[in-house]
């Protein structure tokens, strides 16, 4: 009697690449076909990664063999660690389940506490876009340029360690001399939003502009806001006359401290797998999200909601991931003392 693994190499041997990956794509739909595939968003509903999420999963089903149902499910605790740290250790690591992190995860291991997982060994499947973010006030605020915030102190909302409207504005503080105060706690952008209609805090101190654009359009048009810088690797072209916090660096140490977390607007948007998935799923799930990137009628909904698109693929999410993981310690222990610095809240 042939034993069954050998029997299957054989026949596989037997095959050209073509036919190989036939039969890989043949099993990838039987997987999936009438089952539900969930991406769970570790922000509360309403947000710029929640908006994301939700048009992707109204498209990829279509890009996915076998084409299951794809739900969104929200799971904002702890600003996405406790969604990453349950599917890293729990899964299912089946291909059932995407996580739609905060882009603070790929880099919270070395940042955060009571981050239980491995960046690198998360299965990054890509980024919906590149974006700038940035910092802005409202209209009537103490403080209306960076100069200004030099001197005087701008009260900006954030929800959890680890998000950019958090983590942005105290590395700027301890790297530039600015005088952002941070108030944490609120659920999330529309809630931060509500507050400072309400005069409860004067801006935000890091958002991405995409979130902006889709969220409170209103304010652009009405000029309520102002933006007075933004934060990247680069200036964005639509921001071409807005400072940009790097470039405001003084010796490669400071620029070293704000590169690695300004790396985050190249993967604006990320999504993961846990750990372990099967190789053919993986390809699989890539592939079907480079696709939902490029299909007319996902691109057509994110244009409706203002949302940009430039995304980046799963393995370019990967080496950039790997890369920031290997920042020299005395930059880390810098960036995440100035983490760690008082807040308002």
């Amino acid at each position: 009697m042939i034993h069954r693994p050998l029997a299957l190499l054989f026949v596989l041997g037997l095959l050209g690449p073509a036919q190989v990956h036939a039969q890989a794509q043949d099993d990838v739909a039987a997987f999936y076909r009438g089952k539900q595939v969930r991406l769970v968003v570790g922000t509360a509903p309403g947000g710029g990664y929640d908006l994301f999420a939700r048009i992707v999963a109204r498209h990829i089903a279509a890009h996915i063999p076998g084409q299951p149902t794809v739900i969104v499910q929200n799971q904002p605790a702890a600003g996405g660690l406790v969604m990453t740290n349950q599917l890293y250790a729990l899964g299912p690591k089946d291909g059932t389940a995407i996580g739609v992190p905060i882009n603070g995860i790929p880099t919270a291991p070395l940042l955060q506490q009571g981050a239980q997982f491995d960046a690198t060994k998360l299965i990054w499947l890509g980024s919906t876009n590149r974006e700038p973010y940035v910092a802005f006030v409202w209209h009537t605020a103490p403080v209306q340029s960076l100069a200004e915030l030099r001197a005087k102190d701008l009260v900006v909302g954030a929800t959890a360690p680890g998000t950019t409207m958090a983590d942005f504005p105290l590395v700027v503080n301890d790297v530039l001399g600015l005088k952002f105060k941070v108030v944490r706690g609120y659920e999330g952008t529309p809630q931060i939003n509500h507050a400072i209609e309400r005069g409860e805090i004067q801006g935000q101190g890091g958002i991405g502009w995409a979130a902006v654009k889709a969220q409170v359009p209103q304010w652009i048009a009405e000029k309520k806001i102002k933006v007075i810088a933004q934060y990247g690797l680069k200036r964005h072209p639509d921001l071409a006359d807005v400072p940009a916090m790097l470039e405001l660096a003084v010796n490669e140490p400071d620029r070293q401290a704000l590169a690695m977390l300004f790396a985050r607007a190249e993967y604006g948007r990320p999504y993961f797998l846990p750990p372990d998935v099967p190789a053919n799923r993986v390809q699989a799930l890539r592939r079907a999200f480079d696709a939902t990137m490029k299909d007319p009628a996902f691109v057509a909904d994110a244009a409706r909601l203002q949302l940009d698109i430039d995304p980046m693929t799963g393995e370019e999410v990967q080496a950039l991931v790997a890369q920031l993981n290997r920042t020299p310690p005395a930059i880390v222990t810098r960036v995440r003392a100035a983490l760690e610095a008082p807040t308002a809240r």
